[in-house]
């Protein structure tokens, strides 16, 4: 099928018109969705890469069917709202993958569209990767099983997820967390807040109210009453709030009196600098926790599911742990405060915050476990990812 060309470094293969499709939901996705095309570009330099796809990876050379944002529904009580336009573009996307018979498939995080996806083309013969292992540590393990019969591997960001998978007999790698090497062990906190033109006297607030409409709608009002209430005892209080994108900038800023507008700088993107300028963040239930761990920032994670997600989980038992957050899971102890649905309110998000703002000093023993999960989730998800699915590939077509 090709020439393997073998040199100091990973393999590289002369495959002429090898094709690999890959599916990708939100900007998380989009991102590593990007460098896996940039790695295995440098193993199959004439692959022709398609699928669905943010603006990261249509500029590594992904001709998009769709864009990534199709996918972005979050939540079983959203899911069915959107159900038959989400229908319609998985039918779309398997005939296409059906008729291009790539070498591979990939699907990136989005599992209740990429698995079902996933399991069909593997039973039509079409090798599959999931890349980003669903939370089977937080939901029940046989979900592990249920993953296997969809991929022929799962690529995981976190070191102790293949061995879950191990149990169940399934080809599962750990990659490393691309956001491991986008976060230094030392941050310059006075260099993050000369950037937003911030004082280095007063303490600062970042909130990040998530990604998603549905996480705006359903906590941004409470998060810009916790700031209101905090500016109320901590009148110099700076308050940033960083935007995903136009569409939730545009929700959030709805949200806002005038009042506000004047006490709350919201900014496009760059949630990473906020974070790092910060004295604390109140954030969304999600990435956004493990990106303040890694800026090494107190944080306060909050979540409230639509009530009809919230109960059909309740009432099915879905949920096996009794923390929610990345931080607490990885460091196997609450080290982080959180509020979850009627907990979530804005007085009791206030008082969670106020400690870490009034001292503006991080918990020398909350930063020692910041420090050892940060190096646990060191890799290379770039060269490991496009490493382990070339694998597959050579696997496949030898």
């Amino acid at each position: 099928m090709g020439r393997v060309l073998r040199d100091a470094g990973a393999a590289a293969v002369d495959r002429s018109g090898l094709d690999i499709v890959i599916v990708a939901g939100e900007a998380s996705g989009d991102l590593l969705g990007a460098d896996l095309i940039l790695g295995l570009q440098h193993r199959y330099p004439t692959a022709r890469f398609s699928g669905v796809g943010g603006p990261a990876m249509q500029a590594a050379g992904l001709d998009a069917w769709y864009p990534a944002d199709a996918l972005a529904v979050m939540g079983l009580a959203e899911v069915v709202r959107h159900l038959p336009r989400l229908l319609k573009v998985r039918r779309d996307v398997m005939a296409r993958t059906l008729k291009l018979r790539p070498a591979v498939f990939i699907g990136i995080d989005a599992p209740d569209f990429n698995l079902e996806l996933e399991r069909k083309l593997k039973l039509a013969g079409v090798a599959t990767v999931h890349y980003v292992s669903p939370s089977v540590w937080a939901w029940r393990e046989s979900r592990a099983a249920k993953i296997g019969r969809s991929a022929d591997q799962v690529l995981c960001l976190f070191p102790m997820e293949p061995e879950i998978y191990a149990r169940h007999g399934i080809d599962a790698r750990f990659v490393g967390h691309p956001l491991a090497v986008r976060f230094s062990m030392e941050l310059d906190q006075a260099a993050a807040r000369e950037k937003f033109g911030l004082s280095l006297d007063a303490p600062v607030l970042a909130i990040l109210p998530g990604s998603r409409l549905g996480e705006i709608s359903r906590l941004g009002a409470d998060f810009i009453a916790a700031a209101r209430s905090l500016r109320n005892t901590i009148p110099d209080l700076q308050v940033l709030a960083p935007m995903a994108n136009a569409t939730c900038r545009t929700a959030f800023d709805a949200l806002l009196d005038d009042t506000d507008r004047s006490s709350i700088r919201v900014i496009d993107g760059d949630a990473h600098t906020a974070m790092i300028a910060a004295d604390a963040v109140l954030l969304a239930s999600g990435t956004a926790a493990l990106e303040a761990l890694l800026a090494k920032r107190p944080m306060v994670v909050a979540y409230r599911l639509s009530n009809l997600t919230y109960w059909i989980v309740k009432l099915l038992g879905l949920m096996k742990v009794d923390h929610y957050s990345l931080p607490n899971f990885l460091a196997e102890q609450p080290i982080v405060p959180e509020l979850m649905q009627d907990d979530c309110q804005p007085d009791a998000l206030a008082a969670a915050l106020l400690p870490a703002l009034r001292e503006r000093c991080i918990d020398p023993v909350l930063l020692a476990e910041y420090r050892r999960i940060h190096q646990s989730l060191f890799g290379d998800a770039n060269l490991d990812a496009a490493t382990a699915v070339a694998e597959l590939i050579e696997n496949q077509h030898p």
